[in-house]
Formats: structure tokens, sequence, C-alpha cells
């Protein structure tokens, strides 16, 4: 099934976003090859060169690295991933917390919510 888009964000970032989860979420773990380009813009109904931007887009974060005719691997470097997976972690609370605010919900709150949330789990 094709990935699906909004008309917010140009295609190939919000690419390059959905790998990012999946390389953080461990799909796709340290030093293992990601799948073609061609694959991947299968899947994802786009343009061949539209997936290359997104995956070059990777490359220049040093998530992804290129290796010759062998294709492209997830870094070995962990230390990267740690780091691009806090700034997911800080982004998604950053963005719910400007949701949050939006609606009026104030900071006693938010904190009474997540006590209970942590408290159930």
């Amino acid at each position: 099934m094709p990935w699906q888009f909004n008309s917010r964000e140009a295609v190939y970032l919000q690419i390059a976003n959905r790998l990012r989860g999946r390389i953080l979420a461990g799909e796709y773990p340290p030093d293992s090859q990601i799948p073609s380009v061609r694959q991947l813009a299968t899947e994802a109904a786009v343009n061949p060169n539209t997936m290359q931007k997104a995956l070059l887009y990777l490359e220049e974060e040093g998530i992804l690295a290129a290796k010759g005719t062998l294709g492209r691997f997830v870094t070995s470097d962990t230390e990267i991933l740690e780091k691009a997976k806090t700034a997911l972690k800080e982004q998604a609370m950053r963005d719910w917390l400007a949701q949050a605010k939006s609606l009026g919900i104030t900071k006693e709150e938010l904190i009474a919510f997540i006590t209970k949330e942590a408290e159930r789990k």
C-alpha cells in the first residue's frame, strides 16, 4: 500500500522522517543494509528521484552511509543514532506540549495526566 503524504511538507522530508523513524525503532539495525532506491520508491509509490533525495538527506545527517555499489547501510555509529533518537523524542514532546497549550491545558493538568498514566502501566 502506498505511503500517505500531506501537502504541508516536502515529500522527500516526509519520506526521510518515516525512514528515520523505522531506523530508530530498530527495523533497520546499525550496520544493516536498507532496501534499494527502487524498492523503497515502489513501496512508497514515489518517483525514484524523490526517494534518492530523501536518502541523501539521511546520509547528510549521518544516519545512512553509502558503500559504493553495495548500497546504503545504517550507520554503525550508535552515538549518532542515540542523538537522533533523543532529538526525535524531544520534538514529539514539544509538538505534544504545543498542542496541549493550544487547547488550554495547564501545566498542572499535564503533570496530573502523566502521573496517572505512568501509574497505570
